[in-house]
């Protein structure tokens, strides 16, 4: 058989679906094809059992009268489209060859070279420095220095910045804080410590203390009411006093019921008491100078800092029958021979000779009390019996020294300063100290910043009429 008949006597023919494919490879894709005139539309006819539906316009396509028909489908269908293989490409079909840019039939054309990314941004390595930049070399001039090198942008110096307006001056604080002041408008602000009125009264009180008294003063702490604070405040105002002046202050424990003076207050070097200064007080009398300063430190305690001295009172109360008042007039010339500052601790017995000879001896009078209606109530009553014996110049000059026992708010604490405001020259507050609880030895050191410059103030009221 050679190909151009079959062997049934008739000539080979294509099959009608190869024919189709041949057709369209001729002729172009079916968007080359003429269109097809519109149909008009059909009405809908029902369809039967077992008889395939007409098919719409838009849901299938219509069947080519040269697709072969499957005689086993029922109703003489199309037969089912198998997968199309994929058609081979002419080379000689000119719709192939008027596309320039495709080069092969099956590889595209490539594209036009595209510029790199520019690469990532280096961080240099932990540790390494950037490198320096490069300047161009220094161009000479007819002077003979060399021009400077122009810099980069990057490293130009910064324009000049406008000045900035001028700031209103800032009124003092409450409290001392650093606070940034405008120095000038070119130099910008600077930081400056600006004194405040805390600070202020702090230094008038220290002021005050270090000046000269003119002569030795005698400051008498006196309340006929026990537990009313007159030991502490005797050995805390002589311990301000010599922190401020360093020397030359004492304080003395008169109590002629077995005062605790000198076990609150100094270190017990010694036992001596004032008893045995009144035993040597003639020898001592009769010394001059730094021999008498020497001989005098054997029968005194001192404090732990060193800022002032105390004479500890007798603990035999029949020693009190010795204290006659040339007794004590003679301890007190001797005192004041070697001290600037006496602080004395009185007893509770206003009717005793000791106690009496201290208050026409004393300076100044510091009377002490706590915020209670008891310890009130004796501070006045002292008072009455104090203007009655003709000492009314000291009490119009005296001090009222105000004790907190306690923390926290204390309701007669400002009716207190109202009234003894009207009765003495001054009052001082001091507040409560954990410190001063406990009823053992007093040490300065300890008590809290507050406290210390409560104390400040007080003692530089007490000794300020006097201040030259």
């Amino acid at each position: 058989m050679d190909g151009t008949e079959t062997g049934w006597g008739r000539p080979a023919e294509p099959a009608p679906r190869w024919r189709a494919l041949l057709d369209r490879a001729r002729h172009g894709h079916r968007a080359e094809e003429p269109e097809e005139e519109p149909r008009p539309e059909q009405p809908a006819v029902p369809q039967q059992w077992g008889q395939q539906a007409p098919p719409t316009r838009g849901s299938a396509r219509p069947v080519s009268p040269l697709e072969h028909r499957d005689p086993r489908h029922p109703g003489g269908g199309p037969e089912p489209q198998r997968p199309m293989p994929q058609r081979p490409i002419n080379p000689l079909d000119p719709r192939w060859q008027a596309r320039p840019e495709q080069n092969s039939f099956f590889e595209p054309a490539p594209r036009a070279p595209q510029p790199p990314p520019p690469p990532p941004p280096q961080t240099p390595a932990r540790g390494a420095y950037p490198p320096a930049p490069t300047y161009p070399p220094p161009v000479p001039q007819p002077n003979g220095y060399p021009q400077p090198p122009a810099y980069p942008q990057a490293y130009a110096p910064p324009a000049p910045v406008a000045p900035p307006a001028p700031v209103a001056p800032v009124a003092p604080q409450p409290v001392s804080s650093p606070v940034a002041a405008p120095s000038s408008p070119a130099a910008g602000a600077r930081i400056e410590w600006r004194q405040t009125r805390t600070d202020e009264g702090m230094e008038r009180a220290v002021a005050v203390m270090r000046r000269k008294l003119g002569q030795p003063r005698v400051l008498a702490f006196a309340n006929p009411k026990g537990g009313v604070h007159k030991t502490t405040a005797t050995v805390l105002a002589a311990a301000t006093i010599g922190s401020v002046r360093g020397r030359g202050v004492l304080a003395w424990d008169d109590n002629e019921l077995r005062g605790t003076l000198g076990l609150r207050a100094g270190s017990a070097r010694h036992a001596r008491t004032i008893k045995h200064l009144l035993a040597d007080l003639m020898r001592i009398e009769s010394l001059h100078g730094d021999a008498l300063l020497q001989e005098l430190d054997a029968y005194l305690r001192h404090a732990s800092d060193g800022s002032y001295d105390v004479l500890a009172g007798e603990e035999n109360p029949r020693f009190a029958q010795r204290l006659d008042q040339a007794t004590v007039r003679r301890v007190m010339d001797l005192l004041r021979r070697t001290h600037d500052v006496i602080c004395v601790d009185t007893g509770n017995n206003v009717e005793s000779v000791n106690w009496r000879t201290v208050m026409r001896s004393a300076d100044q009078l510091v009377i002490t009390t706590v915020p209670r209606e008891d310890a009130a109530f004796t501070a006045d009553w002292m008072l009455d019996v104090l203007e009655e014996s003709g000492m009314g110049d000291m009490v119009a000059n005296a001090v009222t020294l105000i004790s907190c026992p306690s923390p926290g708010a204390l309701p007669l604490l400002e009716d207190f300063k109202k009234h003894f405001a009207t009765r003495t020259r001054a009052v001082a507050v001091v507040p409560y100290d954990p410190a001063l609880e406990v009823g053992s030895s007093i040490e300065y050191a300890d008590l809290q910043p507050d406290t210390r410059q409560a104390w400040l103030r007080a003692a530089s009221v007490m000794l300020e009429p006097f201040a030259e």
